[in-house]
């Protein structure tokens, strides 16, 4: 009988080393969040509509950050939200992520803390006489997409529709409003282009 109860235990112990040096992505922990097994979170933190975000391997994700991937919002149920975020990303504290579309950030990302980035907003008619958070959310485009290898400063805001291209970088406190290519340097309220990479100097050059 004991032998047979210390093969279950040593089966079981087995099975779990096993599972956890072989798993690459789980969705066990609290929030289901899908995340891989070299990525982690900070405690605490808030995550709703954990199934429909997706971490990649290598990332952080700092303390106190709100994370949500909405499926409704008062009378509308039809949302089918997505977050993904890249290998190789770093999110500071106090982050703001909020979807009921496609939010995605490449591959080595780098997130300075108190970064804002939503594809929506709450609708805003003044003629219905209802509060603005009892009135439906409103999205344009695709979502969002920052591109890998970008750099995002202290304090950044990036509304909805917003493509970042890969490797740029966001000066604080900037508003980002509209897109921006490959490579290059913006910041302000609302942000502007303020250098882009040239290759041949091997330098960032001013734009006019």
């Amino acid at each position: 009988m004991l032998n047979i109860l210390k093969n279950k235990v040593e089966k079981f112990i087995y099975n779990k080393i096993y599972l956890y040096n072989n798993q690459k992505f789980s969705s066990s922990n609290k929030w289901s969040v899908i995340i891989h097994c070299t990525s982690w979170f900070e405690l605490p933190l808030q995550i709703e509509g954990g199934s429909n975000i997706f971490i990649g391997r290598d990332s952080s994700i700092g303390k106190h950050i709100w994370l949500a991937a909405y499926t409704k919002y008062l009378f509308n149920d039809n949302y089918r939200p997505k977050i993904e975020i890249g290998n190789g990303v770093r999110i500071g504290n106090y982050a703001c992520i909020v979807a009921i579309k496609n939010i995605k950030i490449g591959d080595g990302v780098l997130i300075s803390e108190y970064f804002y980035v939503s594809d929506h907003s709450h609708g805003f008619d003044v003629n219905s006489n209802i509060p603005p958070a009892h009135q439906a959310l409103e999205t344009k485009g695709d979502g969002v997409t920052i591109g890998e290898n970008t750099f995002i400063g202290y304090r950044v805001t990036i509304l909805p529709g917003v493509t970042l291209g890969k490797n740029c970088v966001v000066g604080s406190h900037s508003v980002v409003n509209k897109s921006f290519p490959d490579y290059s340097m913006i910041g302000g309220v609302p942000a502007k282009i303020l250098k882009q990479y040239d290759f041949v100097s091997k330098t960032w050059v001013k734009v006019n």
